[in-house]
């Protein structure tokens, strides 16, 4: 696998823009859409917290297991949310994607689907990945739904993982899976448009 570096990703109504410290405005609003944050599941900042949170995603891009995202929906031309490869282990092909969080009112749209697709293609075709991982609280059954919508398979579940101390329900997508998976999307995004 080519060890990933920041770059632009565009298609399908959506540009995944390097995240910077100059999105913090805007991804507090984005955060604000729905006061996303006090869902518990979720990785999701206050607005008053959205620079330290940029703060720890651009570490973890700098000690490279990380390589987050703004998300930035064409149409409107406006940045809605967050999403980012991370546990990025590049000696077995493998990253996940996660930390992904729209503003409600873009929530079910859209924009998850164009975003998975960008991340997917990036991540087989270019980075040359064998696996895509994709894990969610064991209680976030939204995101759940959306996980397997995309047609990742359930790994299983991870219990008492990470420091939140949650369950982790995990899934993955192998390369051999991706022109299927692939296919899938399109015809989905074609339905929204």
């Amino acid at each position: 696998m080519i060890h990933p570096q920041p770059v632009t990703l565009e298609g399908y109504g959506v540009r995944l823009e390097p995240l910077t410290e100059g999105h913090a405005d805007t991804l507090a609003l984005a955060a604000a859409d729905g006061k996303l944050w006090e869902l518990w599941f979720t990785s999701v900042p206050e607005p008053s917290q959205t620079r330290d949170y940029i703060a720890a995603a651009l570490a973890g891009q700098e000690a490279g297991h990380m390589l987050p995202w703004a998300v930035r929906e064409l149409t409107s031309n406006t940045i809605i949310g967050s999403t980012r490869y991370h546990d990025i282990v590049a000696a077995i092909d493998r990253v996940e994607i996660g930390y992904t969080w729209y503003g409600k009112s873009w929530q079910r749209s859209h924009v998850n689907t164009g975003c998975k697709l960008l991340l997917l293609h990036h991540a087989f075709d270019t980075l040359d990945c064998k696996l895509v991982g994709l894990r969610t609280d064991n209680f976030n059954f939204t995101s759940q739904r959306a996980i397997e919508a995309l047609g990742a398979k359930k790994d299983g579940v991870l219990r008492h993982h990470l420091r939140s101390v949650r369950d982790s329900v995990m899934y993955s997508i192998f390369a051999s899976e991706w022109p299927d998976v692939r296919k899938h999307l399109e015809a989905r995004l074609a339905r929204h448009v």
